[in-house]
């Protein structure tokens, strides 16, 4: 492997972020009322998954959780073949409709990500609020998006990769800083 990496956040402090951002939802709600998550696949599903959970601990309501596939809402695909998959991005069950959304994705990076997720949001419904959970903001935005809840702030250089691998999906909970080799 050319470079190397550096693990930033190991599986507690992934346990303690995820705890923090589930209490700081509550606390900015003021409880679960309209509340749901929504993960941005692939890996804020998981992570929304456990949000919930640890809501659920905390208040002893669960609330919903969908997921989406941003994949067609991305503003680097040709527009005809992007239309004919929108309608099967989301898997939300339940409708956003004067709902509380919160948007889960793993790292965020240029903020183009989330305005797809915001675009498929808006095209099932009318939210009353959507606000974002990350549980990585590495910085270098490209749009003037901004996250209400962060598991850890990490600035990068744009040659540098963030990788969050879990549990659900890796076999193993980690946040790791790939650096390319500096002799190259």
């Amino acid at each position: 492997m050319d470079g190397y990496k550096t693990q930033i956040i190991d599986a507690d402090g992934i346990r303690r972020a995820l705890t923090r951002i589930a209490h700081e939802i509550v606390e900015k709600n003021k409880g679960t009322a309209d509340l749901v998550l929504v993960g941005i696949q692939r890996r804020g599903v998981p992570l929304a998954h456990r949000i919930a959970a640890v809501i659920y601990d905390m208040e002893q309501v669960l609330p919903p959780v969908g997921h989406l596939d941003i994949t067609p809402y991305r503003d680097d695909l040709d527009v005809g073949e992007a239309h004919k998959a929108r309608e099967q991005a989301a898997q939300l069950p339940f409708s956003v409709e004067s709902r509380v959304v919160v948007l889960v994705d793993d790292v965020l990076f240029t903020g183009r990500s989330v305005r797809a997720a915001m675009d498929a949001l808006i095209d099932r419904g009318r939210p009353r609020m959507i606000q974002l959970a990350v549980l990585v903001d590495r910085g270098h935005r490209e749009l003037p998006i901004r996250p209400d809840f962060v598991g850890k702030n990490v600035p990068t250089s744009h040659v540098e990769n963030v990788s969050v691998c879990l549990q659900e999906i890796d076999d193993r909970d980690e946040v790791v800083i790939m650096k390319p080799d500096q002799g190259k």
